[in-house]
Formats: structure tokens, sequence, C-alpha cells
């Protein structure tokens, strides 16, 4: 069996292509799902999940109910545009809101596990923030942590300078940065470059290993893309190469950095890191270091990506 992971996502489009991913290689075991608001309400997270899981015959994994609204308070805002009416594009999952293992139930799955799991956050902080709140001592049992979020010294996604997770609740994503510990942070600096070009897709599809990629990315995702960032090749599969990280870390360049995440006015949202050459990094009032991905093997990442969608080495 793969590494053993715990999944936190707010299931739109690149968190199912992270959970096909997951499917088709032996190397990661996804042994639970906590389902949260973020591209989509938690209702609609919760059915794509259970549509997900049924498709693959893996209906046997825990989904454990999430977060519903950020720590900020505010009304979450939600991306019909970029991830259709339901999260997956153009596919209607079908599915009734099935009932949800407890939130806390979670601590269970944590403690059965401990220093072998590893949590892997591809949405909103809000979640993951409860779970330090309240259990500061068994988060510490955890083996390691992969976050996507972020956009350090780079231009976000949602404002100039803030990406969606961190900007949907900055306070959940600065409680984590204060108590998480050599956390792996994937931020746009390289997860806008993990690009899925059309041929890739179709290709992907002629093999028959997954008929739900090219669906996800073919509609709402890549014409968004390609309307915000003209020229763009691709879609960029943030969460799919956040969770790939489990398996080939070799692929990243990281920086190490205290992160402290802003949450007032225009800044709200935005990640900082101590860039600066000097002779010790600023640690933000005693804050731990991170591992902060800042350089992706783009060769190294399509070979792998097709290799396990295809069934065939590349």
């Amino acid at each position: 069996m793969g590494k053993k992971v715990l999944f936190f996502g707010d299931i739109g489009i690149d968190d199912a292509i992270a959970l096909v991913y997951a499917r088709l290689t032996e190397e990661i075991d996804i042994i639970g799902i906590v389902a949260d608001y973020g591209n989509v309400s938690k209702k609609e997270t919760t059915r794509n999940v259970r549509f997900l899981l049924k498709r693959s015959k893996k209906e046997n994994v825990k989904v454990f109910g999430g977060a519903e609204n950020p720590m900020t308070g505010e009304i979450p805002t939600y991306y019909p545009d970029i991830h259709g009416p339901f999260g997956l594009g153009p596919i209607d999952p079908g599915l009734n809101f099935e009932n949800l293992e407890n939130f806390y139930e979670v601590t269970k799955l944590i403690e059965q596990y401990k220093h072998e799991l590893i949590i892997v956050n591809t949405g909103r902080l809000t979640s993951l923030a409860t779970l330090f709140i309240l259990y500061e001592d068994l988060m510490k049992s955890v083996h390691s942590y992969y976050i996507m979020g972020g956009a350090f010294l780079y231009p976000g996604n949602v404002t100039p300078v803030a990406e969606a997770n961190f900007h949907g609740d900055p306070i959940a994503a600065n409680i984590v940065m204060k108590y998480v510990n050599g956390a792996y942070i994937f931020p746009l600096n390289v997860t806008q470059h993990a690009i899925i070009t059309p041929s890739m897709v179709n290709y992907i599809h002629s093999k028959g290993k997954t008929d739900i990629v090219k669906p996800l990315l073919d509609y709402y995702y890549f014409n968004f893309y390609q309307k915000k960032i003209p020229g763009i090749k691709g879609s960029p599969v943030h969460d799919a190469v956040t969770l790939m990280a489990v398996i080939r870390s070799d692929l990243f360049k990281f920086y190490q950095s205290a992160v402290e995440i802003d949450s007032t006015g225009v800044a709200s949202g935005q990640s900082i890191a101590d860039f600066r050459v000097t002779d010790k990094l600023e640690n933000f009032n005693g804050r731990p270091q991170q591992n902060i991905a800042i350089g992706l093997d783009y060769e190294g990442f399509y070979k792998d990506f097709m290799s396990v969608m295809t069934g065939e080495k590349f």
C-alpha cells in the first residue's frame, strides 16, 4: 500500500484531478477526505467527493464534514465560472446530499495512523486550523503537511497579491503557519506552471484509464485560464501537483522561511516570507520555518503525471 494521506479539499476541478491521480497510483493511499467549502459550498463538495469515490469504487473511504464558513465570518465566494455550477465543470454528480462523519471523528483517524499519516490540504485552511486550535499535541504527531496556497513575490489569482486558499480565510492560514512546523507549501509560484495541455488531455483520454479528465479540463477550466492568462498553453493542476509532491518531492526546489499571512485591507491573504540574503532569516516573532516550493521540474512533472494517468512509461 502507498503512503497514508488524509486529504482536505474543496472539491472542484483541480482537486478532482488530484484524487484521480491518487486512485491511479499505488504509491498514495487516501484513507480519508475532509469536505470543505471553497471552490463550491460544503454541500457540493460532499456530493463531488461521493461521486468520485463511487466512480473509483472507493466508497469505503471515510468522508468527514469540514468547515462551511471561514474564521473571518464572511460569506464565502464560490467560483462557478472556473469550476462549473457543481464544481466538476460540465459534470452533474447527480447524487443526493448524504450524511457525513462528524468532524470530531477525524481525530480517531489521525490517532490511528499518527506518525505515518500525511495531511494534504488543497483548499481553505479553516478545518485544519480548527484541529490545531483544539488538538495541538495530536497534530504534532502527524508525519508531514503538504499545503497548496499562497503566492510569494508572485501575482495572486484573487487579488494582485493573494492566492485563493489563503485569501479565503487568512485567519486560518495564519494559524496553520504559526503552529505547523516544516510544512511543504506549494504556492502559485510553482502550481501555475504545472500545465496540462489539450494534447495531453486528449492522449490521456485515448488510453482509457480515466474518462473524467477530459470533461473536467476541456470546458470551464481551460476556457477560464485562457481568458485570465492570455497565451497560457493549458490548465494548471494546482492540487494534483501538490499531492504528487508526497511521492515526488525531488521535482521541486524548496526555500525555507517562516510564513505570515496578512489579514487586513487590500493585502488580505498576502503570504509573506523572508527572501533576503542575510545571515539569519527573519522568523516573524518565533514562527517555525516552512518549506516553500519555488521551483518545479516541469519535464519530471510531465513524465510522472502522464505515466500515472495513462499507464505508459514516459
